[in-house]
């Protein structure tokens, strides 16, 4: 099995080298004129500067928590946090430092075609996502291996076990502050300038009258570009981690034990290469259809995909297996669970899509809402979000069920673990949206052409849609690999009650059940349950009082400097900036520790009011399962609803005729009205509801190490 990880690690290497690739041919595209030049330079500084002060902020808390990590489980846990931790944060920087790049060379290739608009902008977003794939895939299975291969442990021991798991909460918690963070970064300074400049003064978006301008570019890249891939980095190294552990659960007694924990890496590997393949699929045909030439690559990507899996499932595991419970799991069931992965994948992307796509009902019915007023609008967009949840829950379900048929919660895993090994391409999908955002802001500011604007415009609308699109996919990958890591904490648990030797913490345990007449249990779903509102609604807040420093800010600079608006000064963009990037850092730190702590705290108080180890035990995974239900819901609500208040006002932009034949566009009260429900949606979409996906499994990551921490002796 050793020769099938160096083949994986190879594949992850592959991944990072057609990022570099790529990123070498990106840079010798042409930048455009001097003033395109700038304006890129200073959302270039500006990204950079708040990056460099968030990780610098990171750093201090993870510092913390690596000495907590040595001392509480060992050295192996140490680093395998740190490894996470520095992994996700350098692929945030990778795709925040393509992204400030790609934007001015794609108004530039924009100038000349739509085509080359296109081409440029998601060769940038594939190297993000190749990046993010890459480097994920190194960081487990280069450790993996280094624990296994490097160091002779046994692959299913403690150490390489809190290693890896250790390794996904580092991912996790860079995640849920640069998601967090950069959410209320580019919402406060996008939702700030719409309403003073939109708004009240009138003038477009992106005008470069408008002292949020650059902070809202810059917004995009740490956001949308830099909190993505670290988001789907943690996931995917999560989800992968997960499946690693519940197969050396599993399947810990079996001369094949190896294999199976190898299988979910190998994956990933093949998946890489078929989403390579698949980013020179994505060209614009006659049609002009920016959308189809992007499903092209990822259809392209799944079905090459449905053949790696069924090549690495017939040489990974080759014959029937059997797990230490005695269950029989035939190959191809494993094949057929991971189809259903895909499937799922497909299925939520075109769901999403439908949802938040211009050419759909539920944009046209917030769109034709517009047309009565801003009450009617939010109202419409509520209720849009709200319903927004059914089919892709419905679609999870019924992927539990048949995976779980098909090979029980191993079946599960590997369906969850073969749709992130399509991460690559999914990325390339979200990261095309900051690029084309920041695009057509460059053009507007550089006063380019209008038919410039036109191509940029059509560019960013798919990009809003490929954003939530990609969160879509995030959330529904995180919910079913949360799903897994509660199996996880559940057969670990059951693991160290079996084994415990006299005298640890777990030595007198009795059996642990999710009972539900048990009032702990209930306790631990409400207190799980509440989690996700109560995060989702500290980062709503957080963002709303980012966005009242901005306006306070640009209603003075229009105040104090009348020759603003007449093109006779230029506004003090740098003072929103700093603004935002106080506000940002200031205001992430409590919401991204709430999911770290209070797993801690819910079983300390049960143990506290009820000394019985087994209804603290059955509270904590209570807990865990209510984070995952209501998180699921909460996630898709805000970010579908976002999406679809966002597009409907683009699609009042380009020209809205409503059911009366009346045409609405930029300027009308139908479109003061749509910028409204955008501004709500902002928040909802770019900074709560993505936020919640890191969150979701941090808490039950947390759950998991907390378990290491008790078995290791050194708290009794």
């Amino acid at each position: 099995m050793t020769s099938y990880l160096w083949l994986v690690i190879a594949a992850g290497a592959l991944g990072v080298l057609y990022g570099a690739v790529q990123t070498a041919a990106l840079m010798k595209a042409d930048a455009g004129n001097e003033k395109m030049r700038e304006i890129a330079a200073a959302i270039q500084e500006g990204a950079s500067a708040y990056l460099r002060r968030q990780y610098t902020t990171i750093a201090m808390v993870g510092v913390v928590i690596l000495i907590a990590a040595y001392v509480l489980i060992g050295a192996y846990a140490a680093l395998g946090f740190l490894i996470g931790a520095v992994l996700s944060g350098a692929a945030g920087f990778a795709g925040m430092l393509i992204s400030v790049r790609a934007n001015v060379r794609t108004a530039q290739a924009a100038s000349q075609s739509l085509a080359k608009g296109l081409d440029l902008a998601f060769r940038s977003g594939a190297v993000t996502g190749l990046f993010v794939a890459g480097g994920a895939l190194i960081g487990v299975a280069g450790y993996y291996a280094a624990l296994t291969v490097g160091m002779g442990l046994e692959s299913t021991s403690r150490e390489v076990i809190d290693g890896l798991v250790a390794l996904g909460f580092g991912a996790s918690l860079i995640s849920i502050f640069a998601r967090l963070g950069g959410g209320i970064f580019t919402k406060g300074a996008d939702v700030g300038g719409d309403m003073v400049g939109k708004v009240e003064a009138g003038i477009p978006e992106d005008d470069p009258r408008n002292a949020a301008t650059i902070a809202d570019n810059v917004g995009d890249n740490v956001g949308d570009c830099a909190g993505m891939a670290a988001d789907l980095f943690e996931t995917y190294a999560v989800t992968t981690v997960a499946t690693m552990v519940l197969a050396a659960i599993f399947f810990r007694d079996q001369p094949y034990v190896d294999a199976m924990m190898l299988l979910p890496l190998a994956i990933c590997g093949a998946c890489v290469v078929t989403s390579i393949i698949g980013t020179f699929f994505v060209r614009l045909g006659k049609s002009n259809n920016i959308m189809g030439a992007l499903y092209q690559g990822l259809i392209v990507t799944g079905v090459l995909s449905v053949g790696a899996l069924w090549l690495v499932v017939e040489q990974v595991v080759g014959g029937p297996v059997t797990t230490s419970g005695g269950d029989i799991i035939e190959p191809m069931n494993l094949f057929w669970s991971g189809l259903v992965g895909l499937v799922v994948t497909a299925a939520i992307v075109v769901v999403t899509e439908y949802y938040t796509g211009t050419g759909f009902r539920p944009v046209k019915s917030v769109a034709n809402a517009s047309v009565s007023g801003h009450g009617t609008n939010v109202i419409q967009g509520l209720a849009v979000s709200l319903e927004s949840t059914a089919i892709p829950a419905l679609i999870i379900i019924v992927g539990i069920v048949v995976t779980y048929q098909l090979a029980g919660l191993f079946g599960i895993a590997i369906a969850t673990t073969t749709m992130l090994g399509v991460a690559g391409m999914i990325v390339a999908l979200d990261a095309f949206g900051p690029v084309t955002d920041n695009a057509g802001g460059i053009a507007e500011m550089a006063g380019l052409p209008s038919d410039v604007r036109v191509s940029t415009d059509a560019l960013d609308a798919v990009g809003n849609t490929t954003k939530a699109v990609t969160k879509g996919y995030a959330i529904g990958s995180a919910g079913l690999g949360a799903l897994v890591l509660f199996a996880a904490y559940t057969e670990d648990l059951r693991y160290f009650a079996e084994e415990a030797a006299a005298g640890s913490f777990f030595a007198d345990l009795g059996p642990v059940a999710f009972d539900l007449a048990n009032p702990y249990v209930v306790v631990g779903l409400l207190f799980g349950g509440l989690l996700p509102f109560l995060f989702g609604g500290m980062s709503m807040m957080a963002v709303g009082r980012a966005a009242e420093s901005v306006v306070a800010e640009v209603r003075r600079q229009f105040r104090e400097n009348p020759g603003i608006m007449t093109f006779q000064t230029k506004p003090e963009y740098g003072k929103a900036v700093d603004i935002l990037t106080s506000a940002a850092i200031r205001e992430m730190i409590v919401p991204s520790l709430l999911p770290v702590l209070t797993p801690i705290l819910l079983f300390v108080v049960v143990l506290l009011i009820q000394p019985d180890k087994a209804n603290a035990f059955a509270a904590l995974g209570a807990m865990l399962m209510g984070v995952i239900v209501t998180g699921l819901f909460v996630a898709i609500s805000m970010t579908s609803g976002g999406g679809a208040w966002d597009n409907a006002k683009k699609l009042i932009e380009e020209g809205y005729t409503d059911k009366s034949g009346v045409l609405h566009q930029k300027g009308s009260e139908a479109h003061k009205a749509a910028v409204t429900g955008d501004t709500v949606g902002d928040p909802y979409k770019d900074t709560a509801g993505p936020a919640v996906n890191p969150m979701i499994k941090i808490t039950n990551i947390v759950a998991l190490l907390l378990l290491a921490v008790l078995a290791s002796g050194k708290i009794v």
